[in-house]
């Protein structure tokens, strides 16, 4: 039995959403999956948007982004629901969210505040109405599918934005509910992304939260495999938008995949591995458009890792842009312990996540996010030393097998850039990654020179596959 967890581009339109009931319906041929769905393409961000402008009190401007949405999911019925007495329990339905939606702006109108627990509700509309259309449409076709409320199984925590499952009672929840359903043969349509507390109150796991409640659930049913359905081939060699010859990956480690995914890989949110893990439950990433396409196996099975990249070492190249470095100088570093506590407390309250990090006896380097750079916390920085910033720099990471204690490889990464000025570099101490900073300007020309060198020997070897549009 597997999970299948459809993205939104993948449940955009009616063309996408016939292809994934297409791939459920033949998996339910080996046995029925739980399928679990994110709102529609563009529907999320533009929750957010109808939530800002409740907030700051723009009835008119939410109440049309609301009517969007409204007409989007009408749209889609219309295209795949012929049936009258299907068609019209289902627009009722959508009239019924719609109406709740616009109730909700109203109400966060009137209150002249937006809370975390009120973005909630407003981010989870995307999700019921995207599972509602989809398992009409699968019943239209006349497969035996069923709706499921998520919020009746996952139960978390009340941290609003970035809520956290009670995995006991969601396991119970799990078997006590969507099993049975499943045992019968019938496929269980549900909500990535969201749940609920324990006293009904709706929240969400964070953006990119559907991939991690595929992975819980496959992990609390005990699943032979979660399927991630994407956009793409699988995981690539690199960002193919910025070498058009990057190839899918065939198969990688569990954390190689979690590393990517920190890292700045756009196909997996990194809680997916945890639960994956924990229960060594294989990760098919897979495209929707090209389903006959390999894709990527996510695993730690001896077996299936037998055949790998450059001696069993490098997989993929990961980017992220719009960085910046913090450069801080300061002989108090100089044999004294704490420092570096204290220094890094002063990211800590200010929320900041450190990305890259490289150190000598009297200063440190590191890159943030440039939009968390503050001149509140570079004041405050100075107390420490002598600081400056430089912008617009890009992270690269080289990612793969124990790269650290593998001979020649270091060699070979710097020199391939020998042409590229490198502003910070930075070993993983994960063993599996070797992290460099440079201008954005030469992001292109320090990916697509690595890419050569380390994948350009590999084609036809069976380790990668070559991207199903470029055939």
């Amino acid at each position: 039995m597997a999970v299948m967890k459809f993205g939104g581009t993948s449940v955009g339109n009616a063309s996408a959403m016939r292809q994934a009931i297409a791939l459920v319906v033949r998996q339910q041929e080996k046995a029925a999956p739980l399928v679990v769905l994110s709102a529609c393409s563009g529907i999320t961000n533009k929750l957010v948007s109808i939530a800002d402008a409740a907030g700051r009190s723009a009835l008119d401007e939410a109440m049309a982004l609301a009517g969007q949405v409204r007409k989007h999911h009408l749209d889609l019925v219309d295209e795949l629901i012929k049936g009258e007495a299907l068609k019209k329990e289902l627009l009722a339905t959508i009239e019924q969210f719609s109406l709740r939606l616009e109730m909700l702006i109203k109400g966060v109108d009137i209150v002249g505040e937006l809370t975390e627990r009120s973005r909630d509700m407003f981010c989870s509309f995307g999700e019921l109405f995207s599972t509602t259309v989809f398992a009409a449409a699968m019943k239209e076709q006349g497969h035996d599918a069923e709706w499921l409320d998520v919020r009746t199984v996952m139960i978390t925590d009340d941290n609003f934005g970035f809520a956290r499952p009670i995995d006991e009672l969601c396991e119970e929840n799990t078997l006590s509910i969507i099993w049975p359903i499943l045992k019968r043969g019938t496929v269980v349509v549900t909500q990535g992304y969201i749940g609920s507390t324990k006293d009904g109150r709706t929240t969400t796991l964070g953006r990119g939260g559907s991939d991690f409640s595929a992975a819980l659930f496959g992990a609390w049913l005990n699943d032979d495999a979660i399927q991630i359905w994407t956009d793409v081939d699988g995981v690539m060699t690199c960002d193919p938008r910025l070498v058009p010859e990057a190839r899918s990956i065939r198969v990688m480690t569990f954390s190689e995949a979690a590393e990517l995914a920190y890292l700045g890989a756009k196909v997996l949110h990194p809680d997916t591995i945890a639960p994956a893990v924990q229960k060594n439950i294989p990760v098919y990433v897979l495209n929707s458009w090209h389903p006959d396409a390999k894709g990527t196996i996510i695993t730690n099975d001896p077996a299936r890792l037998s055949g790998k990249s450059y001696g069993g070492l490098v997989k993929s190249i990961a980017v992220k842009k719009e960085q910046c470095i913090i450069n801080v100088r300061s002989n108090r570093m100089l044999g004294r312990h704490g420092f570096m506590t204290e220094l890094f407390g002063v990211f800590s309250r200010y929320g900041i996540s450190v990305e890259m990090i490289s150190t000598s006896e009297v200063s440190v380097s590191l890159t943030v996010d440039e939009k968390s750079f503050s001149n509140e916390l570079i004041l405050e920085l100075k107390g420490f030393g002598e600081v400056d910033i430089e912008h617009h720099v890009a992270t690269v990471s080289v990612v793969g097998d124990n790269l650290r204690m593998s001979r020649g490889v270091a060699g070979r990464i710097f020199g391939a850039l020998k042409d590229v000025n490198l502003r910070m570099i930075s070993q993983g101490a994960s063993e599996i990654n070797v992290g460099f900073v440079v201008e954005e300007s030469e992001v292109a020309t320090a990916v697509s020179t690595l890419h050569r060198e380390f994948f350009s020997d590999l084609e036809g070897s069976g380790i990668f596959e070559v991207p199903a549009g470029s055939r």
